[in-house]
Order: structure tokens, then C-alpha cells, then sequence
């Protein structure tokens, strides 16, 4: 099984993975049609890859898996992650999702796509809101990693200052194995081995 979790698209992907990429990109549909949304998908695009949408929301679940059969990587993007969770669990998409991994594809997380990859999404709040998914009540992720990916901790995004990282730490950190991220930086994991790059 091989994770490839990152804050954002890493200039080094293409060195992992190549082919046909099943894009996820249900974290971001209260975005719409933002800048870095569009950046995410045509990066992507731009690095070579073989992209197919596949929005886990609108996708009947037995199209979702025959698409995950037939291509080398899942792309799971960035956006709102407890709402990303939701719509994995509403629609029965998160145990073929998990399955999938589990049977060997690659899994390629960004953000909130790397924060659903771990045991548990609760260490985001201070983050990304659980209000954003009021009808979620289960925040246990897929458990691909044990690790909890905290995404843009260089404070490099507005949004989310180093003083915000270290109030994660401070309320999470003794609770779950945080791993924290900066932009630029990304988790490799394969067969149980963590390489940060």
C-alpha cells in the first residue's frame, strides 16, 4: 500500500505514480469554481497525469468502484474536510475507498484528502470547522496511516497561522501521532515505511 499525503500538489508526484488518476474532489464543492480548486485538477493534468472525475456525491457507488478498479492512483483534493468525510460515509463511498487502498492503489491525499486518510479528523478543528457537516457525527478516517496529517503548518496560508498549528499541538498532540506538514512537503508511506520529502 503506498500514501502519498502533502498540503498541496508536490512537484515530486510524478516520481511515484503515473497513469490514470480517479480525482476526488468532493472537499471543495462549496468552493465551487475557485482558482485553487481548478489549480489542483489542471496541476495534475499539466504533470502528465491521465485525470478522471470522480465525485464521490453524485457517483452511484457501483460506477465508483468499477472507476477505482481501472486506474493507478485516487487523488483525494483539498478543501473542507469534515465535509469531504460526510459525503465518503452518506454515500458508501468511504469502505470502497478504504477497501481499494487496502487492496493496493495508490492513495494520493491533499489537505483535507490527506487529513480523511488517518484515524481520526478531529485534530483539524481548530481548522476546519465540524460545522461545515452538521450531520456528521462519526470523525474516525479511513485509518490508512495512523498518523494525523495537520496540512499547512509553516503558516504560509493565511488562514491557518503558526499560532493556530500550535494550538493543535497543544490540545491534540498528546491524544494522536500528529504529523505535521508544511506547504512544499509530502508524506510518502509504502509497506509501513514513512519518508518525509
Amino acid at each position: 500500500m503506498m500514501l502519498i499525503l502533502t498540503s498541496f500538489l508536490h512537484p515530486r508526484l510524478p516520481e511515484f505514480v503515473s497513469g490514470k488518476v480517479a480525482y476526488i474532489g468532493d472537499a471543495a464543492r462549496s468552493y465551487g469554481d475557485a482558482p485553487w480548486v481548478l489549480t489542483e485538477r489542471n496541476t495534475l493534468v499539466e504533470q502528465g497525469f491521465d485525470v478522471i472525475d470522480l465525485p464521490a456525491e453524485t457517483t452511484p457507488l457501483e460506477d465508483f468502484e468499477r472507476i477505482l478498479s481501472g486506474v493507478d492512483a485516487v487523488y483525494v483534493a483539498g478543501g473542507e474536510t469534515c465535509d469531504l468525510l460526510y459525503v465518503l460515509r452518506s454515500t458508501g463511498a468511504f469502505d470502497v475507498l478504504k477497501a481499494k487502498v487496502e487492496g493496493g492503489l495508490t492513495y494520493i491525499g491533499t489537505s483535507a484528502g490527506s487529513v480523511v486518510a488517518g484515524p481520526s479528523i478531529e485534530p483539524i478543528f481548530p481548522m476546519d470547522s465540524p460545522d461545515k457537516a452538521p450531520e456528521l457525527k462519526d470523525y474516525t478516517g479511513l485509518g490508512l496511516t495512523q498518523l494525523c496529517v495537520v496540512p499547512h503548518a509553516s503558516g504560509t496560508v493565511p488562514a491557518y497561522p503558526v499560532s493556530l498549528v500550535a494550538e493543535i499541538v497543544a490540545k491534540y498532540g498528546e491524544k494522536y501521532p500528529l504529523q505535521l506538514l508544511r506547504d512544499g512537503q509530502a508524506l510518502v508511506i509504502e509497506d509501513g515505511v514513512v519518508t518525509l520529502i
